[in-house]
């Protein structure tokens, strides 16, 4: 079943952030993984949400998105993310096929 890394980002530090995106997108490819959505226009159609940098990825499965979150490869890089940005990532499991 694909699982899915939904990240809400808000860049403060913009040039900081860029040398985070290729490594973090390198990373995810190197696991399986694909980008759906990232940083394209978004719009609340309901809730209290404030959206800022969105990215939704998808992976084979449960498993391997936690392999990747947890690489070396991916781990490395992930300060830089956390030092340029305030946010947060989480998993959530697909339904069935």
């Amino acid at each position: 079943m694909k699982a899915y890394v939904i990240a809400n980002i808000d860049v403060t530090n913009a040039e900081g952030y860029e040398t985070y995106k290729g490594v973090a997108a390198s990373s995810i490819a190197l696991h399986g993984g694909r980008y759906i959505a990232r940083g394209g226009r978004t719009e609340v159609l309901d809730g209290d949400v404030d959206p800022k940098r969105i990215a939704l990825i998808e992976f084979p499965d449960v498993e391997t998105a936690k392999r990747w979150y947890s690489s070396p490869e991916y781990q490395a890089v992930l300060p830089r993310r956390l030092q340029n940005s305030i946010g947060s990532a989480v998993l959530v499991e697909g339904v069935p096929d």
